[in-house]
């Protein structure tokens, strides 16, 4: 057998080392080679050597592994064969000096009958990280007929843990328990590690609780445990509040654990009770206390004490540092942060990766590329390890920055690159509108062969929702449902706001009713998205329901819903927000009553939207766009001049948003030259460049005022291509005015760009009606039938005693139906009577019944 071979080359080795060491003059050795020592006498000569093996460093491992080897020398000089004990103690420090080699080629010379020699091969295995072989080898012992002895599973249960093979540790459990070593405090210290590393905490629990010995590392091994598990929280605490009634008093670990999991649970009065015991044991000034009370104050926003316990610590560290440094940045106090880092720098503390993957974000958030490129440039001169968090941080900083080549050239540069970094990469490409580059990043990595995990998943689907690519979404999505990450919030949310960007709002349903749990995040995506898809009552609907489900509506919520409530429009619904927004802390969020002013303004309570505007006691450039625009839109244009006057004066710079409501002001107004002078005022003074609204706003400026070629005019000159949108601005005003040559023209553009929106199909067919083109009529209206596209019939709204009530063209829907018709023919007697003429030649229906486009 392979046991029972000697490994003759490596004893003629230990022989010429021998010879080699008593031949040296300065051999500790050379004076008594000529004296043969019992094994006593050496195993005394080794055993100091041993001792000093437990506390090796760089710098004494070599003399340590010199002494050893020269008394292993003296042992094959001295010619004793039978290498017992004394060659187990050598085996031993070969194993602890980290010389794997002479460790095997000693194993195959002791006797393997005892389980010592496996042992410590099976300590170096693990030690090694090779824990496969560490098993492999422990399986060996076993077929060679050797018992194993409570030294030898403590390393087979680490190696166990090291390839998560929890099956192999219960089983091995089992054996442990038939030879009666469970109760062993190192062997059961090992299993409830191991079970409580890999979530079999009830495997762990049961087994300490049976444990006759627990010392301060068990427990501190089973809290870790349940602190790693987010949903045993409650008995971290009540483990610790045992642990406290027994006689193991609790020491800078075990604070520091249960400090941590206060800090994660934002556990604010019993951290603060913990803080008081810690001073109480004095270990407040303890390195890893200390640290963890600074991330738990950092966690409950309260800087102020964070910062007095750092300037306490007599000798701050590098995790001190950068725990303090992550604080400011995690509370938003970016120049603090930067202050602390020159400090920090200044103070001969030498900055890790850690340092700057915590001060990075502070350049992101503030977007300060200079700032940033200086950072980049201080880890490049000095050598920082560019670990994957550095490396994600950095990419992240200049996407976020807007120098996507930048963070490019690192992606490219980095000689690994892992999941982590595709998935930083595919980020950074979806923030800056490049869905299509994130795409092929994706691709690539799986070309690679790297395993998507649930971030770069969730990363990639607003790509997907971007570009409107619905198939690969789906592609996606039964990835998720495969590998089981549905259930992951983030995810869901992605997948739900997928679907709904799609134009698939019954799909980003059903998954969203589906998912077991619904944070904040969830409920305002899919607010917002019913919102985006012109589904304003689901939108309200989704926002009761959340509000029944005990989700707490945030700022984004209660704008999302007055959203819903001024597109449908429905006041009393937001007059109901609007109480509560007065009752709760969102009162003086200026986003939420910026709005406020919108739903009043498109609801057509004009009063009220500049009540909430003049009540604002804080102000901003939303907030004034908001009231200029909802004055706007009711055409009182001389208000909405003298409020954009008014913005100036309060010291608020005009951005692209006012300058699109003063000029469709000036449109419904018919105030051409000042729409042109605002147009001229935004490009020129203030250097905005005009966007697509802003040209579908000149276009709309000119065609309602009859001058349709300088309308047309306007097309010519963008540096943009037209969308269907300043097409169908055209086409409006061309019919308005009944310029057929240039309807023809934006109708073909309008079929090419958008073919299914009904809307131009009328608007072209009514041209051609009030020309008398009736064949022209009939063959759009059969074009429409051949592409299928169905008229969207347009409703009428008002609201009555808190209710709305919407209707069509000949609608008999209504419950009294019967008496709104008889008042409205009262009402147009009224109007006849008065001299008012209608104008006929507009309406299609009634010049042209047999063929009429609004009929199936």
């Amino acid at each position: 057998m392979l046991f029972q071979s000697r490994n003759i080359c490596a004893i003629y080795r230990s022989i010429s080392v021998a010879a080699a060491l008593s031949s040296k003059p300065n051999s500790h050795f050379i004076q008594d080679s000529v004296f043969h020592y019992t094994e006593e006498v050496l195993a005394l000569k080794l055993a100091p050597i041993l001792q000093s093996c437990t506390s090796l460093t760089e710098s004494n491992i070599g003399s340590v592994l010199k002494k050893g080897k020269q008394v292993h020398a003296q042992v094959t000089v001295n010619g004793i064969d039978n290498l017992g004990i004394l060659g187990t103690r050598i085996l031993g420090m070969y194993v602890l000096c980290n010389r794997f080699t002479d460790a095997k080629n000693l194993f195959f010379q002791l006797q393997l009958c005892y389980a010592s020699p496996w042992n410590w091969l099976i300590r170096g295995y693990t030690i090694m990280g090779r824990f496969n072989c560490a098993i492999l080898l422990f399986f060996k012992m076993l077929v060679f007929g050797t018992n194993p002895d409570k030294y030898t599973f403590p390393y087979v249960i680490k190696a166990c843990a090291g390839i998560n093979a929890v099956k192999l540790g219960k089983w091995l459990h089992g054996i442990v328990r038939s030879l009666g070593f469970e109760d062993d405090v190192f062997v059961g210290s090992a299993f409830i590690k191991f079970y409580a590393e890999n979530g079999c905490l009830g495997d762990a629990r049961l087994l300490f609780d049976k444990m006759s010995q627990r010392d301060s590392v068990l427990w501190n091994v089973m809290l870790n445990g349940y602190a790693k598990d987010e949903q045993s929280v409650n008995d971290v605490v009540e483990l610790f509040r045992e642990m406290r009634r027994s006689e193991t008093k609790p020491n800078s670990v075990t604070y520091s654990c249960v400090l941590s999991v206060c800090a994660s649970e934002t556990m604010v009065k019993f951290g603060c009770q913990l803080h008081g015991l810690v001073v109480r044991c004095g270990l407040e000034m303890d390195s890893p206390v200390a640290n963890t009370l600074i991330a738990m104050y950092s966690k409950f926003c309260s800087l102020f004490d964070a910062r007095k316990l750092f300037d306490l610590v007599p000798q701050a560290d590098r995790v001190t540092w950068n725990g303090m440094i992550g604080g400011y940045v995690q509370n938003g106090y970016m120049d603090e942060a930067l202050e602390l880092f020159h400090e920090m720098v200044a103070s001969s503390i030498k900055p890790d990766s850690i340092t700057f993957s915590s001060l990075l974000p502070s350049v992101s958030i503030s977007e300060d590329l200079h700032q940033g490129k200086a950072i980049h440039g201080y880890i490049m001169r000095h050598d920082v390890s560019m670990d994957v968090f550095l490396k994600n941080a950095i990419i992240d900083m200049y996407f976020k920055c807007g120098n996507v080549e930048a963070a490019h050239n690192i992606f490219n540069c980095s000689p690994a690159v892992d999941v982590v970094i595709c998935t930083a990469m595919i980020s950074g490409f979806v923030l800056n509108g490049m869905s299509f580059d994130a795409l092929e990043v994706f691709r690539w990595l799986l070309i690679k062969k790297m395993r998507p995990n649930p971030v770069t998943l969730a990363s990639t689907l607003p790509a997907c929702a971007n570009l409107a690519a619905l198939r690969i979404g789906k592609e996606l999505h039964g990835v998720i449902a495969k590998r089981g990450f549905q259930g992951i919030l983030y995810v869901g949310s992605a997948v739900t706001d997928m679907y709904a960007k799609c134009g698939r709002l019954d799909l980003a349903q059903q998954v969203f009713r589906r998912m077991s749990d619904r944070d904040i995040v969830c409920w305002n995506s899919m607010i917002t998205s019913c919102c985006q898809n012109a589904e304003p009552e689901l939108a309200i609907d989704f926002f009761h329901q959340m509000g029944a489900d005990g989700a707490k509506y945030d700022c984004v919520s209660i704008s999302s819903a007055l959203s819903a409530c001024a597109n449908l429009p429905a006041l009393h619904y937001g007059k109901e927000i609007h109480g509560f927004i007065m009752k709760s802390a969102f009162s003086s969020d200026v986003f939420v009553e910026s709005a406020l002013i919108d739903m009043y303004a498109k609801c057509g309570n004009i009063e009220a939207a500049w009540r909430v505007f003049d009540l604002m006691a804080h102000k901003n450039e939303v907030s004034w766009n908001s009231i200029i625009a909802a004055y706007g839109n009711h055409g009182l244009l001389k208000d909405c001049l003298d409020l954009f006057q008014g913005m100036r004066k309060d010291g608020f710079q005009p951005d692209h948003v006012t300058f699109l409501a003063i000029i469709s002001a000036c449109g419904h107004s018919g105030r051409v030259e000042e729409g042109k002078h605002y147009f001229n005022c935004m490009t020129k003074e203030y250097g905005i460049t005009p966007q697509m609204e802003h040209y579908a706003c000149m276009v709309d400026l000119f065609g309602r005022a009859g001058l349709v070629e300088e309308a047309f005019g306007v097309i010519k000159s963008m540096p943009i291509a037209p969308d269907a949108g300043i097409w169908g601005t055209l086409l409006g005003a061309c019919r308005l005015h009944g310029n057929t040559e240039l309807a023809e023209m934006a109708s073909e553009h309008l079929l090419g760009l958008d073919p299914q929106n009904s809307g131009y199909y009328i608007l072209q067919a009514n041209l051609h009606a009030n020309a008398g083109k009736w064949d022209m009529v009939s063959k759009i209206r059969h074009m429409m039938k051949e592409r299928g596209v169905q008229k969207i019939p347009g409703y009428s709204w008002t609201e009555v005693n808190n209710g709305t009530h919407i209707f069509g063209a000949a609608d008999s829907s209504h419950p009294q139906s019967a008496q709104i018709y008889l008042l409205l023919d009262n009402l147009l007697m009224e109007l006849q009577n008065e001299g008012y003429v209608p104008q006929i030649n507009l309406q299609l229906q009634r010049n042209y019944p047999q063929k009429s486009v609004n009929s199936d």
